[in-house]
């Protein structure tokens, strides 16, 4: 397990100023273990985090915090996306990197244990800060 550092604490901020946050499920090609992922879910950044895997990923998923589906895809194209609307704005910006036009951009997303962290680290200083106060 990676230890939180400052460019964690700042990334997590980063996808929560986006105001549009998930998790990614990345299944790899080699059939090793699932990685899962916080993520900021602007079509722009899920067609970065997709287009930065399209050849080490055989699957990934992507949901809302509340774990509905956003996108499924297969290899490096998108295969289910409920929301149609979302789904052409994603591919606007994948497109380009799937036929090697451009470079994947930033992507704003940190392993999901390091998520986990920040939140429990957030949970006790709040609960500290709320111990100070009945003192």
């Amino acid at each position: 397990m990676e230890t939180m550092n400052q460019d964690t604490i700042d990334m997590v901020e980063k996808i929560m100023d986006t105001v549009t946050m998930g998790y990614a499920y990345l299944y790899p090609q080699d059939g090793g273990a699932r990685k899962e992922y916080l993520i900021a879910t602007t079509p722009e950044n899920m067609a970065n985090f997709i287009g930065s895997h399209i050849y080490d990923a055989q699957k990934m998923v992507v949901t809302d915090m509340s774990d509905r589906l956003i996108v499924e895809t297969c290899g490096g194209f998108l295969d289910r996306c409920p929301d149609q609307k979302l789904c052409g704005e994603i591919v606007q910006h994948l497109t380009p990197v799937q036929m090697g036009e451009k470079e994947a951009g930033e992507i704003l997303a940190v392993d999901r244990t390091q998520a986990d962290e920040y939140w429990a680290m957030e949970d006790a200083v709040v609960t500290m800060a709320e111990y100070r106060m009945e003192l």
